[in-house]
């Protein structure tokens, strides 16, 4: 250690840094790469797997700690868990060029492939290549929006291509299984099946089952319905999403 390296500096390599301007002053935490965009999307909830160490800055990259009076003035608190915590949700997280293209370029991709495996065409209930999805962004001039979960922005570029009529386009049907008590599937059967598309099989023998093709969007109304009028003697399982694909030069749904 050089002899004269002020006792207030703290040396970090390899970290990702959110910057805050407060009060005329910038303050900067030190975190994790990778970890803050989990952090602000609910991924990653264990605040220690995201923060390196818990200092507030007023340079990491000099290692220079902000002081105490600084804080105080524009926080209203030294308490530097509580800064941290103002500063991971409101900061700007700090990449290089290289990095944030990088990045960009791997949610976009993340995106395209979680709307082709989440809708079809319509006509031909056929699923999307990631590559035609892709295509279809650019053709409505998409940018992906840091900070926000691409599941999230998968749903905005569908709304957006249905909108535009770039492509036609829907959300593929989800194939569930409802059971339940004979009883309470005799008092509540027609309200369970006026949410479904399409009833694939129903079962009376030592429960009521329902095997059925939903829209997406009607699971939780299913899931809410089940609880307010049976209080979990109910149950709803996710099978997969039906979609026709080729297969041996035959159709089949999956």
């Amino acid at each position: 250690m050089p002899i004269n390296q002020p006792s207030n500096q703290i040396k970090l390599t390899n970290v990702s840094v959110v910057r805050l301007k407060k009060g005329g002053k910038r303050f900067e935490i030190a975190c994790y790469k990778n970890k803050v965009r989990e952090w602000r999307t609910g991924v990653e909830t264990d605040f220690d797997e995201v923060v390196q160490i818990e200092n507030v800055f007023s340079n990491v990259s000099k290692g220079a700690l902000s002081p105490s009076d600084d804080l105080q003035k524009a926080f209203g608190t030294t308490d530097t868990k509580e800064i941290i915590l103002q500063i991971l949700k409101k900061g700007e997280l700090q990449v290089g060029e290289k990095e944030r293209s990088h990045e960009l370029s791997s949610t976009w991709r993340d995106i395209a492939t979680q709307v082709a495996e989440k809708c079809v065409d319509p006509a031909s209930q056929r699923p999307y290549t990631v590559g035609m999805i892709e295509k279809a962004m650019h053709e409505v001039h998409y940018s992906v929006k840091t900070g926000k979960s691409a599941k999230s922005q998968a749903l905005d570029v569908i709304r957006l291509l249905q909108e535009k009529k770039t492509i036609p386009i829907e959300r593929a049907k989800m194939r569930v299984r409802v059971t339940m008590p004979n009883k309470d599937g005799k008092k509540i059967k027609d309200k369970v099946v006026a949410l479904v598309e399409k009833v694939e099989d129903e079962d009376w023998s030592d429960e009521w089952e329902l095997i059925a093709s939903i829209d997406p969007g009607a699971l939780r109304t299913i899931n809410e319905l089940l609880e307010a009028e049976i209080k979990g003697r109910g149950k709803v399982e996710t099978l997969n999403f039906t979609t026709v694909r080729e297969a041996d030069g035959d159709e089949r749904l999956e």
